[in-house]
């Protein structure tokens, strides 16, 4: 028999952590003809989810609707399709789209106005009702645990190394990246991974990974380098651990975009710069990147104060392309599925796994970055850290 109520956390009004409800029985709508139930097994919090009941001082600049289901990352099992589904069937292990509607490049304002635990009800819930359009096929090596993680971090990553065709991570590109947050950490597992062997792009980087040094050796060899900022020694030998060429301490170094450039060859500057500081740290951005090179704006993790900021002008006079990134298309994801599968890339989970009753705790954790990677909540009771995963 199908569940006719769910457990589930609200967004009650804008006044902190305080606005978050748990709702212990809430009717769960009936499917639509495109509709699919799923169980949600995992969800994983971004920081735009620590914002968003925040917003009063911390503006959110996308679309959201009162009492949402906060989250937009995912993952669990379908339970029962609409009549007209034709792309899953009962049982088939899915993730969540960010955006429902942001099905291939290039994204439209009416994409924006479906995220996932902002404007439309999100996976902080037992049981959702989504259209068939807004999941994706899990990737066929990764745990439930594990791909609660894509939604939004990873595919962020993903959009903004290889988004713009022409200008697409390649062998010898050097990547900066800011903090140890998620989006950050799979980037630097991807950027080393992809310049690590040409003839195979995706080469797993892992803390465990009893070949990290020699790998690491190929990456150089290679010519690949990826810097990595944080503010903690004790993140920075994690950092190291995860192939991490250079990591520079933000607070102990006011000027590490000029410190960035110094170490890249000939002191020219970075490919790629994976830019989550926001308006705090756009200036040092655009001293390390290098003539041509990209910063993809992807979050604002220093806050959005009243503080002088860079110019437009200055994207001229550093010859560079500066784009936003609001998480990526149904199309990247699954291109990014393919790749973790044929890798074996393992997202970096925080050791502190909540259950959703713990919600509130969760999102604390998270904004007194305590965490390493992601942070990742237990939805289901009777979830299993192992299932879903499997050797290809």
């Amino acid at each position: 028999m199908l569940p006719a109520t769910t457990k589930q956390w609200n967004i009650a009004g804008k006044d902190g952590f305080d606005s978050l409800k748990f709702n212990e029985k809430f009717e769960i709508p009936k499917l639509g003809d495109h509709d699919v139930l799923v169980n949600i097994h995992y969800a994983s919090l971004n920081y735009r989810d620590l914002v968003i009941p925040k917003s009063d001082e911390n503006k959110y600049p996308f679309p959201t609707n009162p009492n949402v289901v906060p989250a937009s990352d995912g993952s669990g099992t379908i339970l029962e399709i609409g009549s007209r589904v034709t792309q899953f069937q009962r049982g088939d292990k899915v993730v969540t789209l960010f955006n429902q509607s942001h099905q291939a490049n290039p994204i439209t304002v009416a994409d924006t106005m479906t995220g996932l635990g902002g404007a439309v009800d999100g996976t902080l819930r037992q049981y959702g009702v989504f259209e068939e359009k807004g999941l994706i096929k899990m990737p066929q090596t990764l745990s439930f645990k594990e791909a609660s993680t894509l939604s939004c971090a990873a595919l962020t990553a993903w959009n903004g190394l290889f988004g713009i065709e022409s200008k697409a991570l390649k062998p010898g590109d050097l990547v900066l990246t800011q903090g140890t947050g998620g989006v950050s950490i799979f980037a630097l597992q991807v950027g080393l991974s992809s310049l690590l062997f040409p003839c195979s792009p995706f080469i797993q980087i892992s803390p465990d990974d009893k070949l990290t040094k020699a790998k690491q050796k190929f990456a150089k060899a290679a010519g690949a380098r990826v810097i990595s900022t944080t503010s903690s020694p004790q993140k920075a030998s994690t950092l190291t651990s995860l192939g991490a060429d250079h990591v520079l301490n933000y607070k102990t170094d006011p000027s590490w975009g000029s410190t960035a450039k110094s170490l890249t060859p000939g002191g020219l500057g970075v490919d790629h710069i994976l830019e989550v500081g926001g308006p705090k740290t756009m200036a040092q951005s655009l001293e390390a990147i290098k003539p041509e090179g990209t910063i993809s704006i992807i979050g604002f993790l220093g806050g959005v104060g009243k503080e002088a900021q860079p110019s437009f002008l200055e994207c001229l006079s550093n010859i560079c392309i500066v784009r936003g990134v609001l998480v990526g298309s149904k199309q990247q994801f699954e291109q990014m599925n393919r790749a973790i599968d044929a890798g074996g890339i393992k997202p970096v989970i925080d050791e502190r796994i909540f259950a959703l009753e713990e919600l509130k705790e969760a999102y604390t954790y998270m904004w007194e970055q305590k965490h390493f990677g992601k942070v990742v909540v237990r939805v289901g009771a009777d979830s299993d850290d192992d299932a879903g995963g499997a050797k290809l």
